[in-house]
This record gives C-alpha cells, structure tokens and sequence, in this order.
C-alpha cells in the first residue's frame, strides 16, 4: 500500500448509541478523514443523518470531515455544510445540472469540492470538471447503504480515471465508497485511488484502530 493513502472511516456504519465512544476511538486511529454520508431518501432509497450529527462530529472529531451529499439539488445546503463543519463537500455529477457552478460554490464557501459517479455513470460525466474539483469519488457500490459487495468493474473505472487525471495539471484525488476491506483495499490502491471510504468493515471490527492500520498497510 502507498503510505500517502488517506482512510476516511463511513460514520454511517458507526453505532449512533455510542457516537462519542466511536469518535474517540477515529481520533485515536491513523484515519486522516471521516466520511460523512448524508441521505435524502429521495437520490438514494435511503435516509441517513443531517447537520445535527455532522455539528456533533465536528464537536468530537479531530479528523477532516468529509461530507458525501447523496441528495437531490446539494447546492441548496452548501452554507449549512460549512456551518456544520464540513471542510470536503462532495456532490453527485447525476443530481447537479449545474455541475461547474456547484464547484465554484463549494469552494466559495471554504471548502473542498468532491464530485461523485454513481456505478453506472460514465466517466465522461466528469472530464470537463478534472481542472475545478479536489477529488472525484468513484462509488463501488450503488448508493443508500453500507455492508454492500465491492463491485469489481470499479477496478477498471479507477484504472481510467487514473489516466485521465494524471493528464491534468490539478490532479484532483480519487476517492473510492463501497465494499472496501483487507482485500479490496490492495486493489483500488493500486489502480490508482488516493482516499479509500470503509465503514461496515472498520466499525464492526473487534479492533477498529488496528483494521485501520490494516487498510494503510500496517500489521
């Protein structure tokens, strides 16, 4: 494994109950981030958390917080990202017309601009915008739930995307959500991923800290 690999641990796996335990135990780890997955039940069948939990993360996490938007219209709540904490704000390329703009905004705001592909959106959904934005999340699984398979094609779809950034002068991170663990961490690493997004494999870890370390490399 590359030891410039960030690991941003998937709060959505974490277990609300013991939220500040949880917590303690990212900022004890070697995570660098937490992923912070925020569902409308509307862009993805599902309905996560809001700005109460994520203000709460930032009250309680030393760690970069990384807010993933799987919501129609993300533009809406760009302020009320920031005011929450967020420091990355990643939005989806299929919810945003305006996907340029969005960017520009996110950015206005203070923060790092993500934009993210669903599995089966292509590339091309984001080649205009390689020069704008800090990262592009490719998704390994289809958005709304944690504890899915890795879908293998993904592989491939980094591999790509590698080759189209290092094109680029800016040279945006790849960010990789879904399925990830001990095996398919090697994998996306190296097609060329930077940030890898893990949440049911750390969480429900008997040793969360020491899995972390796992997906670095570490033993």
């Amino acid at each position: 494994m590359k030891n410039n690999t960030i690991i941003a641990p998937s709060l959505l796996s974490a277990d609300f109950g013991q939220l500040a335990q949880q917590l303690d135990m990212i900022n004890r780890s070697a995570a660098d981030w937490l992923h912070l997955d925020v569902m409308d039940g509307v862009f993805v069948p599902n309905i996560s958390f809001g700005f109460p939990v994520i203000k709460a993360a930032q009250r309680l996490c030393s760690k970069v917080l990384d807010v993933h938007m799987m919501t129609i219209h993300p533009e809406n709540y760009i302020d009320a990202v920031r005011q929450a904490g967020g420091q990355v704000m990643t939005v989806h390329a299929e919810a945003c017309t305006h996907l340029h703009r969005t960017i520009q905004q996110i950015h206005a705001a203070g923060m790092k601009a993500g934009v993210a592909l669903n599995p089966a959106t292509p590339l091309c959904a984001v080649e205009e915008v390689l020069e704008d934005a800090d990262l592009i999340l490719i998704m390994s699984v289809n958005p709304g739930f944690g504890g899915q398979s890795f879908i293998p094609q993904a592989i491939s779809k980094i591999k790509r995307l590698r080759l189209m950034i290092d094109a680029t002068t800016k040279k945006p991170l790849i960010e990789v959500d879904g399925g990830i663990n001990g095996q398919t961490a090697p994998q996306v690493v190296e097609a060329g991923a930077n940030v890898l997004v893990s949440g049911s494999y750390v969480f429900g870890a008997a040793d969360p800290c020491q899995t972390i370390k796992g997906l670095l490399g570490h033993k």
